[in-house]
């Protein structure tokens, strides 16, 4: 668990602070104490909802900032701050197949101009950059660590990838402590359901919630699903252990389950009339899909003595319960 006393009074700036990942983040800092501002620039098809940042729980606050990440002045947002959660990114695999220059200029260019900001208003903040698994492609061996061989399976994976190796590249010549999280499929509160521009989940949840049946593609490939609160505590860990700075890590969740099985899972938490169908990959999803994924994220607990805590059941469960009276607010 993160230490309460580290945040305390502390300056934070986390970009993409208003999406799922990022306003789970703000809550969780703002509760141990930490003057957060949220900077989000609301982008269509993002995860993105000023809902997201309501019921803040304090003692500290959380400041929100609309702004583009690739238009707004950087400097001032990163003026004393002590450490910046770097979360902004367009994470559609479909988005960034049909527009890859605007993927490019948020996932690789923007962050150059984070980091420029950075080196004049922020030169001794810690950053801890949100990364992906998608990087690592269809893979022959399991579960993943990171010597695994980089091989982008779409357009988003590749300016991500280079948005990732550009922080790490500040850590290499400016010594900044970065640290680089690659995430598998996260899931729970605030998470984008309206659609699945954000994971496959978050459609599977919004059908259940109406009542309606949901499809699985394929449903044998393995998925290790990482709870939104375990994702916080990983982050927080990063940026609090020295001994994660200048490092890539995997972050794993949940012993890895097929999708059918956690079809099986979300039908059960959700109850009577809850059910799902088996189809096969639409054409333009196969050509890109990565089939069976988990990592291994020994090197991460080892190095922030994290560990995953919440199972797959409970998360689902949870997740469920959470939504159910917050529905309008996300559709």
């Amino acid at each position: 668990m993160s230490d309460p006393a580290f945040w305390r009074g502390r300056r934070v700036l986390v970009t993409g602070g208003a999406g799922f990942l990022g306003a789970n983040l703000c809550h969780a800092l703002a509760a141990r104490g930490a003057e957060v501002t949220a900077l989000d620039g609301f982008l269509f098809g993002g995860g993105a909802n000023p809902a997201n940042l309501e019921e803040a729980p304090g003692p500290g606050r959380i400041e929100l900032v609309r702004g583009d990440i690739r238009e707004i002045d950087l400097r001032p947002l990163c003026e004393g701050r002590a450490v910046i959660f770097n979360l902004a990114a367009q994470t559609s695999h479909m988005g960034g197949q049909a527009d890859p220059l605007a993927d490019i200029a948020v996932n690789a260019v923007a962050q150059v101009r984070l980091i420029q900001a950075m080196r004049e208003a922020a030169p001794q903040a810690v950053v801890v950059h949100a990364s992906t698994r998608q990087f690592y492609g269809r893979v022959e061996k399991l579960p993943v660590d990171e010597n695994q061989p980089v091989a982008p399976p779409d357009a988003n994976g590749v300016s991500k990838f280079a948005g990732e190796q550009y922080w790490m590249l500040e850590h290499r010549v400016h010594h900044r402590p970065v640290t680089a999280l690659r995430l598998t499929n996260c899931y729970g509160p605030r998470l984008r359901i309206r659609d699945a521009r954000q994971t496959f989940l978050g459609i599977w949840l919004r059908a259940v919630l109406e009542g309606r049946p949901f499809e699985v593609w394929g449903g044998e490939q393995l998925r290790d699903m990482t709870y939104v609160d375990d994702v916080t505590e990983a982050f927080l860990a990063a940026a609090e252990n020295p001994a994660c700075h200048g490092r890539i890590f995997n972050i794993g969740g949940a012993p890895p389950a097929s999708l059918r099985r956690i079809a099986e899972i979300l039908v059960r938490a959700a109850g009577a009339g809850a059910e799902f169908v088996v189809k096969e990959f639409p054409p333009e999803r196969a050509s890109i899909d990565i089939g069976s994924y988990h990592a291994d994220d020994r090197a991460f607990r080892a190095a922030s003595l994290w560990a995953p805590r919440i199972g797959l059941e409970e998360g689902i469960a949870a997740s469920l319960a959470w939504f159910r009276p917050r529905m309008a607010r996300y559709l």
